[in-house]
């Protein structure tokens, strides 16, 4: 499967994903379009961080959307203007309670272990999309007065009759919570990985906000999930880590048979 989005706009896929950059995904599954973390600014600065790569396609060329996931909308990373933009008009979008708060309609919170249903266009039910936890973080750093590390942020797993569990990590660093997330749900199929340990070195001493390349293979491992897809590894200056380190780490750990990448806007199956 190596469809590219071109300028027509890309034809529904089956069970499959393209990542277009930074931590922005296109996952279709039972015909629905779901998009996460949307990044569409050019490349400059963007506030305390720097963005080194545009997307591998704009927003006017994904086609029409079913589903918007943010993680989190209070980094540039993960929501920048035109990705904004690009959310407000989308039919839904769901996120954390405070940032659906700051986002308004269409905007739902979700609450970690809450669930949303979306109706599927291929008639076989909903798509079920559960709200996880995320720690952008080092576990052990200073909480605010919401319990947050850094802010908020979520994951999600996206499942239904007849289609692979797929969980979207959103910015977390936490194998702890990776735990957790396995011990609740212990069929994912699929994880979609924020890889590249972001680092800003007035945070938590420059520790990693998100999972490093080894941290990655050893989620992979908790999770047991026969396909991971590695984002938000490259396009920003403060990622410490690359795609290389990325797959250096999982053929250490034996699972490079787990990754699957391919360039910007090639389609991969998210089923074995």
């Amino acid at each position: 499967m190596n469809e590219t989005i071109n300028s027509t706009g890309p034809a529904r896929q089956d069970r499959a994903i393209t990542v277009l950059g930074g931590p922005t995904a296109v996952i279709d599954l039972g015909g629905l379009r779901v998009v996460s973390d949307r990044t569409f600014d050019a490349a400059g600065p963007q506030g305390y961080l720097t963005k080194t790569a545009g997307p591998a396609a704009g927003e006017d060329v994904v086609g029409p959307v079913d589903l918007v996931l943010v993680s989190h909308e209070a980094h540039p990373d993960n929501l920048d203007e035109r990705g904004r933009a690009f959310a407000k008009s989308a039919p839904l979008v769901l996120t954390g309670p405070l940032s659906a708060r700051r986002l308004g309609s269409p905007a739902v919170g979700l609450a970690p272990w809450t669930a949303h249903s979306v109706p599927r266009p291929d008639g076989a039910g909903d798509l079920t999309v559960l709200a996880v936890p995320a720690v952008h973080g080092p576990e052990d750093a200073e909480r605010d007065a919401d319990g947050n590390v850094n802010c908020e942020v979520i994951g999600f797993v996206l499942s239904g009759q007849g289609l692979p569990a797929v969980y979207v990590s959103g910015d977390n660093a936490s194998l702890r919570t990776v735990v957790e997330i396995s011990r609740r749900v212990p069929d994912i199929d699929a994880a979609v990985l924020h890889a590249g340990a972001a680092r800003v070195p007035a945070k938590f001493d420059g520790r990693p906000l998100t999972l490093d390349g080894h941290r990655a293979a050893a989620a992979a491992a908790v999770l047991g999930a026969d396909v991971v897809v590695p984002v938000h590894h490259d396009g920003w200056a403060h990622f410490s880590e690359g795609l290389p380190e990325i797959e250096l780490a999982f053929r250490e750990a034996g699972l490079s048979a787990l990754l699957r990448v391919a360039p910007h806007g090639s389609w991969l199956s998210l089923v074995p």
